[in-house]
C-alpha cells in the first residue's frame, strides 16, 4: 500500500492481481477498488511518461553485452505495464527509441530492431489478452518494414482494449513532433483552411502525433540523468518530473510506487496561487 497519508476511504494498491484473461482486464479490476478520480483528488496520475534509461550501464556493471541489458529492459517493461494498470494509471508512455538513437553503432541499432520484433512476437497475445491498448508515436517510416507491419497489426488488434493505454515512442523526437505539427498547420493555412490568427495552442496540440492523449501528469527518468532528452517537449510543460538513479532493468512496481508517492506529495498549481489551485 502506498503510505502517503490519504483519505481513509482511499486504497491505492491491492495485494493480488486478477488472473490473466479475466473479463474486463486489469483496468476494470483496478476500478473495483479505486474510487472515482474526483473522489480521490487525482492521487494516482492519469498519464505517466517514462524515459527508460540505463540498459547499457546495467549490463556493463555485470560484465554483459549491452544487448542483454536491452533484453532485460524489455522484461522490465512487461512487468511494469501490469503494475501500472493495477494501480489505476490510464495512460503509460515509454520512450523506447529516439530519433537520436539512430546515430548509435549499426550493430546495436540492428539488435534493438530485432529485439523489438521478437518482443512483438512474444508479447502481442498477452498484451491483448490482458486488455492493453498499444499505440506508436514517432517516425515509424524509418523502422524496418516487417516491424512496421507487426506494429500496425497489434495497434489494430488492441484498439478497443481498455485495461491501460500504452503508448510507445519509437524513432521519436519532441522537436520533430512540433516541427511536423507546424508543417501541418502551415499546409492548412496555404490551402485557406486556417488563418494565421487561427493557430493557437489548441490547434497545434490537435496536430501532434497523439492529440487525444492527455498531457503527462508525471514524467519519470531512470538511470540518474537529469534531463528529458527531447521527450514530449510540448506535452510535458506542466508534468511533474521525477528522476531516479535506478537503472531501467531494475525499475519495478516498487520503484513506480515511490514515484507516485513523490507525485502525491506535490501541489500542482499550474501558475496559480495555492488557494486557487
Amino acid at each position: 500500500m502506498l503510505d502517503l497519508p490519504v483519505p481513509a476511504t482511499t486504497t491505492l494498491l491491492k495485494p493480488s492481481a486478477p488472473a490473466a484473461g479475466r473479463r474486463g482486464g486489469l483496468r476494470a479490476w483496478a476500478k473495483s477498488f479505486l474510487p472515482d478520480r474526483e473522489e480521490q483528488g487525482s492521487l494516482v496520475p492519469v498519464h505517466v511518461a517514462i524515459i527508460m534509461d540505463g540498459n547499457g550501464r546495467w549490463a556493463r556493471q555485470r560484465g554483459m553485452p549491452r544487448t542483454l541489458g536491452h533484453r532485460k529492459g524489455a522484461d522490465a517493461l512487461s512487468n511494469l505495464i501490469e503494475h501500472a494498470a493495477r494501480v489505476g494509471i490510464a495512460h503509460l508512455t515509454v520512450y523506447a527509441f529516439s530519433t537520436e538513437n539512430w546515430q548509435r553503432p549499426r550493430e546495436e541499432v540492428d539488435e534493438l530492431m530485432n529485439l523489438l520484433s521478437e518482443y512483438l512476437d512474444s508479447e502481442a497475445e498477452r498484451l491483448h489478452r490482458e486488455g492493453v491498448k498499444l499505440t506508436i508515436i514517432g517516425q515509424r517510416g524509418r523502422l524496418p518494414q516487417l516491424t512496421q507491419n507487426k506494429l500496425a497489426a497489434l495497434e489494430k488488434k488492441t484498439a478497443s482494449n481498455t485495461a491501460i493505454h500504452v503508448q510507445v515512442a519509437l524513432s521519436y523526437g519532441g522537436r520533430q513532433e512540433i516541427v511536423d505539427a507546424a508543417r501541418s498547420l502551415a499546409a492548412r493555412v496555404k490551402k485557406g483552411e486556417l488563418s494565421p490568427d487561427g493557430i493557437t495552442e489548441e490547434t497545434l496540440t490537435a496536430s501532434l502525433y497523439a492529440p487525444n492523449v492527455p498531457d503527462p501528469d508525471l514524467l519519470i527518468r531512470t538511470g540518474g540523468d537529469f534531463r528529458i532528452s527531447n521527450f514530449l517537449l510540448w506535452q510535458a510543460s506542466y508534468g511533474e518530473l521525477y528522476f531516479t538513479d535506478t537503472l531501467w532493468p531494475d525499475f519495478n512496481g516498487t520503484e513506480l510506487d515511490k514515484a507516485i508517492r513523490a507525485f502525491q506529495s506535490r501541489q500542482r498549481r499550474f501558475g496559480r496561487v495555492e488557494e486557487a489551485a
